[in-house]
């Protein structure tokens, strides 16, 4: 019987090579990711005590990262006492790769060159299951769990279920790849792919970029899943290429025969943009329902939302334009890669002269900590990842999720806007 793209992955990094949904393995970690939000600090001690008493050690320093991504800026001193805590605690423990203040933590790893097709990779952030977009099994694990990898770089897992989800077909212009997100978990709705792995195919998926992919692969978590997986291909060659890691590996794609816990298919073509409403993921409408609804913030950027293809996107609509009186666009790049890249192509000027705030790239905004926090009361359209209450500040406030393309449309107009109708 053939295997899904999880099962094989985890089938490789176990040596179990019939590992299939349901069974338990002991995997090989290929990267193990730190954050500073709930990384070293919650499992310091148990580490040191560890050490202290049996001589235990980081398995392999050149496999753990460590990013400052959280509380950088800091906003507080207490977030700078963590920012602090956890840039000495890399030192102390000579790891090979700390980053801090360049970005959230996943296109770090990605732009770095730790998401290789065929690894298992794991973080003590949710959304490392961004690492998908590569054909890499990444997901979010807890401190403790990341306690035991980082003193044996082994991980116990079940081999998760597999969802199916093609996307046929070609978007429309001013659709993008969030839009797929949203729809696909709208669908699945935000527990229906529980510790499952939300594998994305279809035409409309190979023509997406890197970056839509990660996007894509991002948010599988907000529907429950364990990861979402995708295929690498010439794409992913080039990406990895241009980083500097083209290196052969081993690209692991579904079997023709592999089982799946559930099928979806989707007409690209026929996709509009998509909103997802307060306070729910999967509270998703087509853009006509929600249009006019009036919108005092818009925020684009974050993990989910602020690469290349979604500041060219906002720019794309902006230019020589004005936001809203009413509204403030707040635009916080994804990486500083991003940040310098958007600064040479005039993008961020475009964006700052149509009136939006550039911010320093941090999830501090996405989280609702620091550098954009919302108010009682206020209507917030974002491109980020989750919109639950308090997300992104006050727990009166309201988030809306949308493309990079909405939310350029939203901010010139003060009100949920379709950006087809720009142009």
């Amino acid at each position: 019987m053939g295997q899904t793209i999880a099962e094989k992955i985890l089938a490789g990094r176990s040596g179990q090579p019939d590992a299939k949904a349901g069974d338990m393995v002991v995997a090989k970690v290929d990267c193990a990711m730190l954050d500073d939000i709930l990384g070293p600090r919650f499992l310091a001690e148990q580490m040191d005590r560890l050490t202290e008493r049996f001589g235990a050690d980081i398995w392999d320093r050149d496999r753990v990262v460590v990013v400052s991504d959280h509380y950088t800026p800091s906003g507080t001193a207490s977030q700078a006492n963590i920012v602090k805590f956890t840039r000495d605690w890399a030192a102390r423990h000579r790891l090979s790769h700390y980053f801090e203040g360049l970005g959230p933590c996943h296109q770090i790893l990605a732009e770095n060159g730790f998401d290789v097709p065929g690894t298992l990779q794991v973080g003590t952030d949710s959304h490392t299951c961004t690492a998908g977009a590569f054909g890499c099994l990444g997901t979010g694990i807890g401190t403790t769990e990341m306690l035991s990898v980082l003193l044996t770089g082994e991980i116990w897992l079940r081999v998760p279920e597999s969802i199916d989800i093609q996307w046929h077909g070609k978007l429309p212009e001013y659709v993008m790849a969030k839009d797929i997100a949203l729809r696909s978990i709208g669908e699945t709705g935000h527990s229906g792919a529980t510790y499952m792995s939300m594998e994305f195919s279809g035409g409309a998926v190979t023509e997406l970029t890197m970056d839509e992919r990660m996007c894509v692969a991002n948010m599988a978590v907000e529907a429950g899943a364990k990861c979402g997986l995708m295929a690498a291909d010439g794409e992913t060659d080039r990406y990895l290429e241009a980083i500097g890691r083209g290196e052969r590996y081993t690209p692991v794609s579904a079997d023709g025969d592999a089982v799946y816990a559930a099928r979806y298919s989707f007409d690209a073509g026929a996709l509009a943009p998509q909103v997802a409403c307060p306070h729910e993921v999967d509270n998703v409408f087509d853009i006509d329902a929600m249009d006019g609804t009036p919108i005092r913030r818009v925020y684009i950027g974050s993990c989910t939302g602020g690469r290349m293809s979604d500041l060219e996107m906002a720019a794309r609509l902006l230019k020589g334009k004005k936001v809203d009186s009413g509204c403030k666009l707040l635009v916080s790049p994804a990486s500083q890669k991003i940040w310098l890249e958007a600064v040479k192509k005039g993008v961020l000027e475009t964006l700052a002269e149509a009136g939006a705030t550039i911010l320093a790239p941090t999830c501090g905004a996405c989280l609702g900590v620091h550098s954009g926090v919302i108010a009682d009361g206020e209507c917030c359209v974002s491109t980020t990842n989750r919109n639950f209450k308090g997300r992104m500040g006050s727990p009166e406030g309201k988030v809306y999720l949308a493309s990079a393309a909405t939310a350029a449309a939203t901010a010139l107009h003060g009100r949920l806007s379709d950006p087809r109708k720009e142009w």
